[in-house]
């Protein structure tokens, strides 16, 4: 039954050109497994770290396999699974390989495709969702918080801003301003980042109440320094990016990086209410480009560039 796929791999650490896309088995899935027919692979930040060599440069791990999230098709199931059978249509987060046609993946880590959501947005909702999960939990978000999202337009930061709403707080974003329509139809309160953010954070402060949480999805000193400079108690402090200067200001790391809360439990908790908040709706993923699997370096050059609106998205 082995089929052979393509899969991108990185054939050594450094920039996007080290990416290729070479021919693999998946072979046939065992105890507790699926194999999937892959419709689309989210991109993600932590993608391009793992090549970039910020996780270490390990030559035993190369050459490196790409991609944690996919949507697709059940097309055979091992042995002993449970819920899942040929046909069925998934999301699946956290996988290993997932740029690819084909993957195998464990039962566990899947969960039903939303109908609301098409194949490009169903992969790209839950690494993103389950990171802004984790980010409201960390800083205790709740009903009556005034939150402060550095990189509302992002991936996650779209997801952070929705989350916080849903759980009764009002959002000031930071966005370039071509994305502050997207904000506002959310229901966040959008401003501009650059030279004069933290006045224009304190100008929206006057009218909608002291900011109680900062969350900084872009990792820049600015992000940072406006978020201490705000928020009195700085546990509700949270960086999914700045690492470097976590420790020294006494907030939170969250996520991959050296020192910072990996949040295992609670991310993984999350997939279950991700896939129901966006089944009716509640939850939406924009999705602001599609590549071919063969356009994986460019995909990654325009993720690295960081000015787009939503996901990054590879259709096999």
């Amino acid at each position: 039954m082995a089929h052979t796929s393509r899969a991108v791999v990185a054939i050594a650490y450094g920039g996007p050109d080290v990416l290729r896309l070479i021919d693999v088995s998946p072979g046939d899935p065992g105890p507790g497994n699926v194999l999937v027919e892959v419709k689309a692979a989210g991109v993600n930040p932590t993608d391009w770290k793992g090549y970039a060599g910020a996780y270490g440069t390990d030559p035993s791990k190369l050459p490196m396999r790409l991609g944690y999230e996919v949507s697709g098709v059940v097309s055979a199931v091992g042995p002993s699974v449970r819920w899942l059978s040929p046909g069925d249509e998934v999301i699946a987060w956290r996988v290993r390989g997932g740029y690819a046609d084909r993957i195998i993946v464990s039962e566990q880590v899947t969960v039903r495709r939303p109908p609301a959501l098409d194949w490009p947005a169903a992969s790209g909702l839950l690494l993103a969702g389950a990171t802004a999960v984790h980010t409201l939990s960390a800083t205790g978000t709740r009903d009556g918080d005034v939150v402060l999202v550095h990189g509302g337009s992002g991936g996650v930061g779209r997801m952070v801003v929705q989350l916080a709403i849903l759980r009764g707080a009002q959002v000031i974003a930071t966005a370039s301003p071509w994305h502050h329509d997207d904000l506002k139809a959310l229901g966040a309160t959008p401003v501009a980042y650059g030279e004069g953010l933290l006045d224009r954070v304190h100008e929206v402060a006057r009218h909608v109440g002291p900011v109680t949480v900062a969350i900084d999805c872009v990792g820049t000193d600015e992000a940072l320094d406006t978020s201490v400079a705000v928020v009195a108690d700085r546990q509700r402090v949270a960086t999914i990016a700045g690492f470097g200067r976590a420790a020294d200001l006494g907030i939170k790391a969250l996520g991959g990086g050296a020192g910072a809360d990996p949040g295992t439990a609670v991310r993984e908790a999350a997939r279950a209410q991700l896939a129901e908040l966006a089944a009716d709706g509640t939850l939406d993923v924009r999705v602001a480009k599609t590549y071919p699997l063969s356009e994986v370096a460019q995909a990654h050059r325009d993720g690295m560039a960081g000015h787009s609106a939503g996901k990054l998205v590879l259709v096999p």
